[in-house]
């Protein structure tokens, strides 16, 4: 990569399912000479699709990584999808990432996902552009999505681009061009070399008021961004290009504004002028504050590391593909320089690692040739040696230590079992799983001895779909796949006191311990169990026994429910009393057997509540069709939370329980003839309906 880190961008691609994510993606590395022929979706001819299910399905499944230059920039782009199943690649993604663009589809505009990846963009703290696509397609809308992005994702929008006209080309006023307003000029983009000829002429006079007006909008808010530009407006001056591309720059580092770009990727209409803003209102590594960290050694030491490559070296692995050559892990370069064939430090394992190989990256593989003897602060790359790192872990020097923060990822709501179809399978069953919790950190493989079945979880039916493909396709294993289950919760209904006893005979001792808990509800039903110590500071319970009792109580609340062993949530228990024996001395297993008996009395004394995960459903459908999908919605319990319309489609959202929702897409298509859509994503838990506790009681 360039060895000037300011001309480096760090970007992803983000945004709902089907808005156009990997064909902006295919039409940026056509347009920048980095391949010779455009890919297409539908036809499975994608870069960053590489895989047999992604192009079997026409979606992005796994996140990509693709380099490209464009004029005197160097891209590190990564294509993620949008499909909710596969939102953890989203994640790991803007975790390292310094820039976004979102893409939003002209039709359909802001929708569920579109939420989800600029919330997950606002916790990361990273900057964006905007790129409205699909401007040519049926019932295309510049204004509505625009207006939209400030009241439902609480961004704010700055048009520095504004279409020629919208919709397909046997409308009355097809989309045909670009006005940018910042140079204020008309691109026109030739579809016979697929967008890459672009003619630039003066704004015709029929087109100059919508633009003019467009472009005030733009001027007053680079005037609240840059004094200079407001010097000279307020002296009724021309604010010249460079300023107010300063200004734009400035703010969307600083993220109080987004860019609009608008454009057709498909038939390559604007997306020059969009890898031109990526240049130049996203940041570059230096613009980016220092990476923070910890000291391993103490954690409350706080240290940072500057995007400086002289600084001493840490990255974080952010995702890891299994191979038979060594797994490859992708590394964001935070600080330093690494090189091949040195060792480096995982503080979260606390273990040394080689890194033997570097590698540039092309789609989900190594990129050929793209071995490399070093790479330094700021890049993105592939590293094949280490073998104890796992996802979200930090790589760093040796002798300066720091642990940078990790990357959380969502829990898990759907289950199924599964078992190999002969004992002969069993081990390559275990290893395969094994690799893909390594590659997925959303995937879980639990073994239950006692059916003889492994559960496999995941976050929603076409995860786990997919994985079953993985295994019989890819893998050749002969599997029996069970009904999927929902990942059901549980909690408490009330607060409850109670006092665990222990009081046996043990060979010649007698052993007696009391311990007082108290159990009560936490706010957020969803939300880990907690455990405090509140006993008093001169009780005779010290030292080992009583970290022995108070981490019985942890154990025991990680290990699961009573009503059918489901992890529990929103609960908090507290240890304010112990006592002991005043002729024996103070056992610790006497301490953690009371505590194992308070914990279990105070859950039924407290009323254990079952909790279902509820799914927020948008479905997105013509008029027609909007009765028979509410009806079918109450049916599964759902409560519609609002309906809107958008242009010739109308929105229904939703809250349903999970339970209720096996087959849903396929039920949508169903009663609108194919013309509705659905998405979905976790909103969070409910108590369930007292019928499906009352089946886990036994």
């Amino acid at each position: 990569m360039s060895a000037d880190i300011n001309l480096l961008r760090n970007i992803g691609i983000i945004a709902h399912i089907d808005a156009g994510k990997t064909t902006v993606t295919e039409r940026m590395l056509y347009l920048s000479g980095a391949k010779h022929r455009v890919g297409r979706v539908d036809h499975g001819t994608t870069d960053t699709d590489d895989d047999p299910e992604e192009q079997e399905r026409g979606i992005t499944i796994f996140s990509a990584c693709v380099r490209y230059r464009w004029d005197k920039y160097h891209i590190n782009l990564l294509d993620t999808p949008g499909h909710v199943d596969f939102t953890a690649e989203v994640e790991r993604c803007l975790r390292v990432l310094d820039g976004a663009v979102v893409v939003f589809s002209a039709r359909e505009g802001v929708e569920a996902q579109s939420e989800t990846v600029w919330r997950q963009a606002d916790r990361y703290n990273v900057p964006r552009i905007v790129f409205i696509n699909k401007m040519d397609r049926e019932g295309a809308d510049f204004d509505s999505v625009f207006n939209d992005i400030g009241p439902r994702l609480g961004g704010r929008p700055v048009a520095v681009e504004l279409p020629v006209g919208q919709g397909p080309t046997h409308v009355k006023n097809p989309f045909r061009g670009v006005i940018d307003l910042v140079e204020l000029k008309l691109l026109q983009f030739d579809p016979a070399t697929e967008g890459k000829e672009v003619t630039q002429t003066d704004i015709p006079d029929e087109l100059m008021d919508d633009a003019l007006l467009w472009r005030e909008q733009l001027l007053e808010t680079v005037c609240e961004i840059d004094d200079d530009a407001m010097a000279l407006v307020m002296e009724d001056q021309e604010v010249p290009v460079d300023v107010i591309r300063k200004a734009l720059r400035k703010g969307c580092i600083e993220q109080t504004i987004q860019p609009v770009l608008c454009g057709s990727a498909l038939h390559g209409i604007g997306v020059q002028p969009l890898m031109t803003a990526v240049g130049h209102y996203l940041p570059s590594p230096l613009d980016r504050p220092p990476v923070e960290g910890t000291n391993p050694k103490k954690p409350d030491q706080q240290l940072i590391r500057k995007p400086d490559p002289t600084e001493p070296f840490s990255a974080l692995v952010f995702k890891i593909l299994p191979a038979k050559t060594g797994d490859n892990y992708w590394i964001r370069i935070y600080s330093g320089q690494l090189k091949q064939n040195s060792r480096v430090y995982c503080p979260n394992r606390d273990k040394k690692e080689n890194v033997a190989q570097l590698w540039q990256i092309h789609a989900s593989k190594k990129e050929r040739d793209g071995q490399t003897e070093s790479l330094a602060a700021g890049d993105i790359c592939c590293v094949i040696g280490p073998r104890f790192a796992i996802t979200g872990d930090t790589l760093c020097d040796t002798q300066n230590q720091i642990e940078l923060p990790s990357i959380t990822f969502a829990d898990t709501v759907l289950s199924m079992a599964i078992e190999p179809e002969n004992t002969g399978d069993r081990k390559k069953l275990d290893d395969t799983l094994d690799m893909l919790r390594r590659q997925d950190p959303t995937f879980r493989a639990v073994d239950n001895e006692e059916l003889g079945q492994t559960i496999i979880s995941g976050m929603g039916e076409l995860h786990l779909e997919v994985i079953q493909h993985r295994l019989t396709r890819d893998f050749g294993l002969n599997v029996k796949f069970y009904k999927p289950r929902v990942n059901y919760r549980e909690t408490i209904g009330g607060k409850a006191d109670v006092i665990g006893v222990c009081n046996r005979q043990m060979g010649a001792n007698q052993m007696f311990a009391r311990l007082s808990v108290r159990v009560s509800p936490l706010e957020d039903s969803s939300a880990k169990p907690i455990v405090f110590d509140r006993l008093p500071p001169d009780t005779l319970l010290q030292g080992d026994v009583r970290h022995a009792a108070i981490q019985e109580l942890r154990d025991r609340a990680e290990g699961g429910g009573v009503l059918a062993g489901f992890p529990l949530s929103g609960i908090k228990l507290e240890a304010y009393d112990a006592e002991v024996s005043e002729e024996g001395g103070i056992e610790e297993v006497a301490f953690r057997i009371a505590a194992g008996d308070a914990f279990d009395k105070a859950l039924e004394k407290a009323g254990p509540v079952l909790l279902e995960p509820i799914m927020k459903v948008e479905v997105t459908t013509p008029e027609d069709y909007m009765g028979e999908l509410v009806g079918d919605l109450q049916q599964r319990r759902a409560l519609i939370a609002a309906t809107e319309t958008r242009g010739a489609m109308t929105v229904i959202t939703a809250h349903a329980p999970l339970k209720e929702l096996f087959g849903y897409s396929s039920a949508v298509r169903s009663l609108s003839q194919g013309r509705a859509g659905s998405s979905m994503e976790p909103l969070g838990y409910q108590p369930a309906p007292k019928e499906d506790a009352h089946s886990f009681q036994f």
